[in-house]
This record gives C-alpha cells, structure tokens and sequence, in this order.
C-alpha cells in the first residue's frame, strides 16, 4: 500500500521497510522532516476483516507508550491516523517512536551466532532492569511478548526492549486479562489461559535466553512435563543453569514472582562464583573416600566402609570367624569381648548417605545393609554448614534450628573444607 518516500501525516516520509510484520501491519523507518531525525513508523490497516482486539491492542500501545520513561525503550513521538481515500479505501493508524540503529536479537541469532555466557548475562541484567521499571507503574505495565525479536542490540551495545502491541496495563490488581497473546515457545502456559502476571514476563525471558544460548528455539527444544531441557546443550556455570531452570519452571509458585527478586538472585550468585572463582579453587583431595554425584535437582554423597569389600576378600574367612567367635561371647556373657566388637563394627562397617534435594535433606547411615540412623530435614531449617576439629580430626557439622548434624568424621582439613563448599554451594544455588 505505502511506498517509499510517501509521506504521512504531512510530516513523516517513509524510508525503509523493517521487519518481518503480520497482515494488515507495517513497520517503518522514516524521517521527521520537522526535526530530520529517524523514526519508527507502526501502521496498522482498518479493513473489515481485522478483529476489535487488534485495533485496542493498538490503541492501549500507543496509551501505555505515552506514559513510559526509560532510556532502554523507544520513546512515544506520535499517534495519528490516515483517512480511507489516503489510505487505499481503508483507513489506517499510525504510531510513531524513536529509532533505535542496530540489529534485534533474532536478526543476530538468523545470522547464526550463538549468544556467550557472559553476553547472555549482560542481557538478563539489562531487560530486568526494564521489566523492574514496568512492574513498579501503577497499573504495572505487563510486556507479554519478549522474545528475541522484540530486544534490539543497539549500536551503543545496549539492549532495548521494543513493540508494545501485546502490552497490558490494565486488570493490575488481579493479573487478569481476556486479550490472549504472546508468541509460541516464549509465553507461559498461564498467559494463553489469559492470565499474566509479572512471572509471566520473567518466564519468557528465560526462555528467550535458552534461545540465545542455544541457537535453539524453545518451541524446537524438547520438553519434559512442560519444563524446557536445554542444560545439555549449554556449556555454562550451574548457577546460570539453575536460574534458567527456576524462571522457566511451568509452575508460578516456583518461579521468580518479581523481576527485583531475578535479578538480585541472578547478580548474588554470580558474585559469589566469580569470588571463588578469584582464589584457589576446593577439590576433593585424592585420598578421600567420598563418592559426590550431582544432577539438575539432587546432591548425593556417599561414604563407603572403610572395610571395603577388597579387603574383606584378601582377609575373608580369618575376618569372618574372629567377628563370629567375638559375637558368640556376647550371649556368654563376655562384656569385654562384646564391647570391642561393637566398637570394630561401627567404626570399619558403616557407611553413610546424605541426599540433598531442592527442600530437604536425608542422612541415612547403615551397617551390614541393615539401617540404624534415618534422619529427614527441612532445607528452611538449616542455619549453616560449619566446619569444626584440629589436627586431623575435622567434621563437618549442618546446624538446624533444633540440633547439628555431622556429615564426616576425622577427616583431614582440605577434605572437610572440600565437603562443606560442595554441601554451602548446593544449598545456595537452590534457595528459594
């Protein structure tokens, strides 16, 4: 319809086409020719076949823009609208901002770059900080489209958040809305059920950083009970990797409920990774006896016997009969004997496990396969992991709000500090 050079509205002369837009939509780049300054230049057509909800999605953009101020968003010029005979036979509506020179993210991602862990963290810090602005207006200011195609990397290296025509502002008491929008792969199952809320833009944040990270849509990613699985195809620290995982969670209580609290988690945790990642790193020490095994949701330690089974097979029988003869002098009443037994029993033929998930713990300690201690707590209940001993006799202590729990026993210095940063590191990563 419109062509280059037209201008509109006796002021804007049309430039460039941008973008890839719907039917009935432009978008473009276009000159002020009061002020000489580029602009973008929305149109959008009122023809008979467009829906209601289009024209007030237009319509509330062009409200909510008037009212925004931050430096990171396009800023509202103009709104004016071109009558039918202008128009082709059908009239238009057009919504000016300031230009922003640069690329947006899914041009970059087109283009075949995948995003570094350092670059996609500059980029969550900076739409957070736009997202904390939105979510304090009263009404809050719920974007419901942030994707890759809505975030420009401008020529100054800062991200802009763009394209309001999802944007909600009203309904800010309840979150309710009956406008469903939102792009596939980076909205949240809540928003197509016309319900947003602040989470909602947190989860598609996260989702748009998978992206980025990935290369990888996160329509295009597989899924699991409706949680996006990208941690195998990045290569970044776990605490990143949580922090994806806690803003994309499907359920809106174990999500970020604010965008103040995701950035302050995501900014905490870096800190303390880049602090030890300053001095001498803690590795377990060759001659422990620990076995740790990791995954998304679960630390798990294990502390075998130190009779081991080769050596039960190298002493074998001799072993075998001496605990017999031993046991057999605690039903004839030989103290002494039981005593010492009990005592060799305890100290070579008892292991330990202690499994760490997202809000609680377990200790379980066994000898001969047959249970004697079982603990459960609550992770709320842990005060700290402390370090205590001299010498070469160290442990490793969980202090609750009702007792401490010890995890190693006469363990040397470097292992025991070893042990206590696995355990600190995991509790703090997945904190609430």
């Amino acid at each position: 319809m419109f062509n280059t050079d037209d201008i509109l509205a006796d002021k804007y002369q049309l430039k460039q086409r941008l973008g890839h837009t719907a039917t009935g939509h432009q978008t473009w780049l276009a000159i002020d020719r009061v002020t000489q300054e580029n602009v973008t230049l929305k149109l959008l057509a009122f023809s008979p076949q467009m829906q209601w909800d289009e024209l007030k999605l237009f319509e509330r953009e062009a409200n909510v823009l008037q009212s925004l101020e931050h430096n990171r968003i396009p800023k509202y010029r103009d709104y004016f609208d071109i009558d039918k005979e202008l128009g082709g036979g059908v009239a238009w509506f057009g919504l000016v901002q300031d230009y922003i020179p640069g690329s947006s993210l899914q041009e970059l991602l087109e283009r075949g770059k995948i995003f570094t862990e350092e670059e996609t963290y500059n980029i969550a810090v900076e739409i957070l900080e736009i997202l904390i602005y939105l979510h304090k207006l009263n009404p809050l200011v719920i974007h419901r489209d942030i994707k890759p195609s809505n975030l420009i990397l401008g020529e100054d290296n800062h991200i802009y958040l763009i394209d309001f025509g999802a944007v909600q502002a009203q309904g800010a008491m309840t979150g309710v809305t009956f406008t469903v929008v939102g792009s596939s792969g980076y909205a949240p199952l809540e928003q197509f059920w016309g319900r947003a809320i602040p989470a909602s833009d947190i989860y598609a944040l996260g989702a748009t950083l998978i992206h980025l990270l990935t290369g990888i849509s996160p329509v295009d990613l597989p899924h699991k009970d409706s949680q996006i699985q990208f941690s195998d195809k990045v290569n970044i620290a776990n605490y990143f990797v949580y922090w994806l995982e806690k803003a994309t969670n499907i359920a809106i209580e174990k999500r970020f409920s604010t965008a103040k609290e995701a950035l302050e988690s995501l900014q905490n945790k870096r800190l303390i990774i880049n602090t030890n990642n300053s001095r001498n790193q803690l590795s377990q020490p060759d001659y422990s006896r620990f076995i740790l095994n990791k995954t998304e949701n679960k630390l798990s330690l294990y502390l075998p016997p130190k009779m081991t089974h080769q050596i039960t097979d190298k002493i074998g029988k001799s072993v075998l009969f001496i605990i017999l003869f031993l046991l057999a002098g605690i039903t004839i009443g030989f103290f002494p004997f039981s005593l010492l037994i009990l005592l060799f029993i305890y100290k070579y033929f008892q292991d330990m496990r202690v499994i760490f998930l997202e809000k609680s713990f377990k200790i379980q300690r066994t000898i001969f396969g047959l249970t004697y201690q079982s603990i459960n707590c609550s992770n709320n209940d842990i005060i700290g992991v402390f370090l205590y001993g001299s010498s070469n006799n160290h442990q490793v202590k969980i202090r609750t709000k009702n007792r401490s729990y010890i995890i190693g026993e006469n363990l040397k210095e470097e292992e025991c500090a070893w042990l206590a940063k696995e355990i600190q590191d995991w509790l703090y990563y997945h904190s609430e």
